[in-house]
């Protein structure tokens, strides 16, 4: 089968090839010589040691092959339905938080700026967890800052009175900041 492919895809090649391109006008259309071909015989079976039919490679087997175990459901036939779901083994999680212990806590002074980012003197990419009186928030250092040392944390407008629980016209409050890392 190669070797025929490799054959058919020669002659093609050669009977597509355009003659020489030039200024000069259309030439007429030569007809190909017919000794230009020679005949090839491929036998429709191959002889010699064949490979014995083997379970194919399991990287390449799909999750849902199909095998001599399988189950098929007929149209038209009801199907059984599982009593319960299985049972798994799963550990119990573990008293208290979920969160894996910070590298460490900063506490401080917060500020909100109208530009969209949260700004600490950290590494951009830093995870963080800011809290404050109204709750907590996760957020990613994106910008470097503040330019105060007493403040810690710029934050947006929108995750400073999120977290906040002041009234609108606060603009400093008390902050505390678990770093996480990158």
């Amino acid at each position: 089968m190669v070797v025929a492919g490799v054959a058919l895809i020669a002659s093609l090649a050669l009977a597509a090839v355009p003659g020489p391109a030039s200024s000069r006008g259309a030439q007429p259309t030569a007809a190909v010589d017919s000794g230009s071909f020679r005949a090839l015989h491929v036998p429709a079976i191959l002889t010699g040691a064949a490979l014995p039919p083997g379970p194919a490679d399991p990287a390449l087997r799909s999750a849902a092959s199909v095998n001599e175990l399988s189950a098929f459901a007929e149209p038209g036939v009801p199907q059984p339905v599982p009593s319960a779901r299985p049972r798994v083994n799963q550990p119990a999680a573990p008293e208290g938080s979920g969160w894996k212990p910070p590298k460490y806590t900063l506490t401080g002074l917060a500020t909100f700026y109208d530009n969209g980012t949260t700004a600490m003197r950290l590494p951009r990419g830093t995870v963080v967890v800011i809290c404050m009186a109204g709750g907590c928030i996760e957020r990613v250092v994106n910008d470097y800052g503040p330019v105060r040392r007493e403040r810690i944390v710029d934050l947006d407008k929108q995750d400073f009175f999120a977290i906040c629980g002041c009234p609108w016209w606060s603009g400093v409050e008390p902050v505390t900041v678990r770093v996480y890392g990158a």
